[in-house]
């Protein structure tokens, strides 16, 4: 496993995040607790020594599933936990954004009940809230780092604008924005936030799964389905466009002995400066085991450079 440093923080984290989103058994494939369990063993096995969570991901569903299994491995000091707040899932239908101090408090509270934890590393704010001060939001967030139940601060799916008026009431240490070859729109934020000393971790970093090439025509997803609902490339007019990009990795992929195509996009973003660590969401030990691999190699300047052209590329025909 290769690591960078965490910003600011003092964390020194690895190459790839192991996100949680689809362990909270809504918008994605579903499976029992003993395969998502045995995927986080095999996550630190690997070094992965950070781990992305959020109350929102059903309700606190996917914290739980964490917290079992951190306790039942018994290798909570081993692992980095990020989790979020002000962000509610109502009625397993609805996502409402809440950064009120009531809210944020509370969910703290049940994230460590949830997560079998005394504090959680990261604490992001998962999505501005429009009718909540962000002074509010940040004040109470301030007081759970001072109550030592949170180390640090970040935010999720933030314009630069809005960290700028956030970081007026306190300091923000990380930034997670959705980034991949296939959603680039935040890359001025990231590199903003490079320059500023805020880590970057991010999140859709194999575009809900488009980059790994085993989609290859359109297929309805659920209504429900995160991609039917959230990442809009697996529909078309996107959906055609993102398979040129598969194409020119399915070339590199030849050129490296059939490489998995998940190992190249994994490495296309991590070997961006920017970029701190890359979150992968996967609930079964094989896919750990596949995007793990992207560790034993790298893509050379080269090989980015016709990668980036191919990105270019698509953005000229999506924007």
């Amino acid at each position: 496993m290769k690591f960078k440093e965490f910003g600011s923080t003092g964390m020194r984290v690895s190459q790839i995040t192991l996100g949680t989103w689809g362990m909270g058994d809504v918008g994605w494939d579903h499976y029992d607790e003993s395969t998502r369990v045995d995927a986080i063993r095999t996550a630190v096995d690997c070094g992965i020594n950070l781990i992305d969570t959020a109350p929102a991901y059903n309700n606190g569903a996917a914290e739980r599933v964490l917290g079992r299994a951190l306790a039942q491995l018994g290798v909570r000091d081993k692992i980095f936990i990020s989790t979020k707040c002000g962000h509610l899932f109502v009625d397993g239908k609805v996502y409402r954004r809440d950064g009120s101090r009531e809210t944020v408090r509370r969910q703290c509270e049940e994230s460590l009940r949830n997560l079998q934890t005394d504090h959680v590393d990261l604490m992001l704010i998962h999505w501005p809230d429009p009718n909540t001060p962000f002074e509010e939001t940040m004040d109470t967030l301030n007081e759970l780092k001072k109550e030592g139940k949170i180390l640090h601060v970040g935010v999720s799916n933030f314009s630069i604008e809005q960290i700028e008026e956030a970081g007026k009431y306190g300091l923000i240490e990380a930034i997670q924005p959705q980034y991949s070859m296939v959603y680039t729109q935040q890359e001025e934020l990231i590199r903003w936030a490079h320059s500023k000393g805020m880590a970057c971790m991010t999140y859709g970093s194999l575009g809900g799964g488009i980059l790994t090439g085993k989609i290859r025509q359109v297929r309805e997803y659920d209504p429900t389905d995160s991609r039917n609902r959230f990442y809009k490339h697996f529909q078309e007019p996107l959906f055609s466009e993102a398979m040129k990009v598969v194409g020119v990795m399915d070339e590199i992929s030849q050129a490296h002995n059939g490489v998995a195509l998940s190992q190249i996009a994994l490495n296309w973003s991590f070997q961006k400066e920017y970029v701190s660590t890359c979150i992968v969401g996967a609930q079964t030990k094989e896919k750990v085991l596949e995007n793990c691999a992207a560790a034993d190699w790298s893509l050379s300047d080269k090989e980015v450079a016709r990668l980036d052209e191919a990105v270019r590329t698509y953005q000229a025909h999506t924007v």
